[in-house]
Formats: structure tokens, C-alpha cells, sequence
């Protein structure tokens, strides 16, 4: 591994696990830190290569999980946001629009299902018809959010990648 790598990495990985302890204490803008953390994954595979962004999402994971402890940005970022950006990376080499969005969102449901199960078995929900939005209304809304979120992260990699380029 190249030492520009290394140190990257390092920058990348303690940028990480700042911005997903900023979400756990910030009062609002949870999920934007998230997002903003998750844009890093890509970033460091475009400026170094994949064995090292695999290497900052681990470090990352393993940090956040023994500087925070168990918070729910700690998990959404280990289950969604962190990984999000290989799981892209993989679906998209497929080349195939309609595949790849099917993937991404086979994925996102796996992570949302698993999200509420966790969740559901650690803060036992009574009655789901209580939920001041009906079930379907927050779906389309969570639905659509995945997809925006998709979008945004594929301009940002488009904009880095060609600020990469530009710079090599």
C-alpha cells in the first residue's frame, strides 16, 4: 500500500468518524452528517483504490463503535451510509440502469428492514396506527429520499471524479 494511500486513509477514516459523532450529538441534520460521512467512501475510491476504502469503512465502523458506543447514527452509518458506497461502486458495473437501480434498491429495503427490526426489538413498538403519517405516506417519502440521496451521490462522484481527472 502506498503511503499517500495510508495517509488518506487516515484522513478520510478520522473525517468519518467526526461527522458521524457530530450526528449523534447534533440537535438536527442527523442524516445530512451521514450523508456528507458516506460522500467520503467514494471520495477515497476514486483518490486512492478500493482495498483502501474498504480499510477506512472498517476502521471507521470499528471506531465509531468504541468512541460512541451503540447510537443510532453509529448504526445506520455501519449499516447503510458507510457501506453504501462499495455497494454502489459493485451495482454499478453491472452498466444497466434499470439492474442497477433494482439492486441499490433491493439493498436500501434489506438495510431498512434490518434497521427497523433492530430497532422494533430494542424499543418494542406497541401500535403502528398510532403514527401520526400513514405507513404508506412515510414509504413514499423514505422511497423517494433513497432515491434523491442515490442521485446527489452520483453528481458528487461525477464532480470529484472529473476534479481528479482534471488534477492528475
Amino acid at each position: 500500500m502506498k503511503t499517500s494511500y495510508l495517509t488518506r486513509g487516515g484522513i478520510l477514516t478520522s473525517l468519518s468518524v467526526i461527522l458521524v459523532y457530530a450526528s449523534t450529538i447534533a440537535p438536527t441534520n442527523k442524516l445530512f452528517l451521514l450523508v456528507v460521512a458516506s460522500s467520503l467512501i467514494p471520495l477515497a475510491i476514486i483518490s486512492t483504490n478500493i482495498k483502501t476504502s474498504i480499510g477506512i469503512y472498517l476502521s471507521t465502523s470499528l471506531l465509531i463503535l468504541l468512541l460512541i458506543g451503540f447510537k443510532s447514527s453509529v448504526f445506520l452509518y455501519i449499516v447503510f451510509f458507510g457501506i453504501y458506497g462499495l455497494i454502489k461502486l459493485l451495482i454499478e458495473k453491472i452498466d444497466n440502469l434499470l439492474i442497477e437501480l433494482i439492486l441499490k434498491f433491493i439493498f436500501f429495503i434489506i438495510c431498512l428492514c434490518t434497521t427497523f427490526f433492530v430497532f422494533s426489538a430494542i424499543f418494542p413498538i406497541n401500535n403502528l396506527s398510532n403514527f401520526p403519517v400513514p405507513l404508506p405516506v412515510v414509504i413514499i417519502i423514505v422511497v423517494l429520499s433513497f432515491f434523491l440521496y442515490d442521485y446527489t451521490l452520483t453528481l458528487f462522484i461525477y464532480k470529484v471524479s472529473k476534479f481528479f481527472v482534471k488534477n492528475s
